[in-house]
């Protein structure tokens, strides 16, 4: 089967591409899992740990956007 195929700012956007931010999606999920938990137990050295794993994910996910060229503007308010 052909991958699908789309541009986005000039870069190619296909399934390959699709995997990777699925897997960084479901990384920044499951690290925002254990931040939830953490907080519900109320426990503190695990939260501020588990923060730092999930700003981690986060900032993968955003990078890996940018490198892509689909960086979102940020919003004004």
């Amino acid at each position: 089967m052909l991958e699908t195929h789309a541009l986005a700012h000039g870069n190619a956007v296909d399934d390959h591409f699709f995997r990777c931010y699925r897997a960084l999606l479901d990384a920044e999920d499951c690290a925002f899992d254990e931040l939830e938990h953490a907080y519900e137990d109320g426990d503190r050295a695990a939260f501020e740990t588990d923060l730092e794993m999930w700003r981690v994910a986060a900032n993968r996910r955003e990078s890996f956007l940018e490198v892509n060229g689909l960086m979102a503007s940020p919003l004004v308010l």
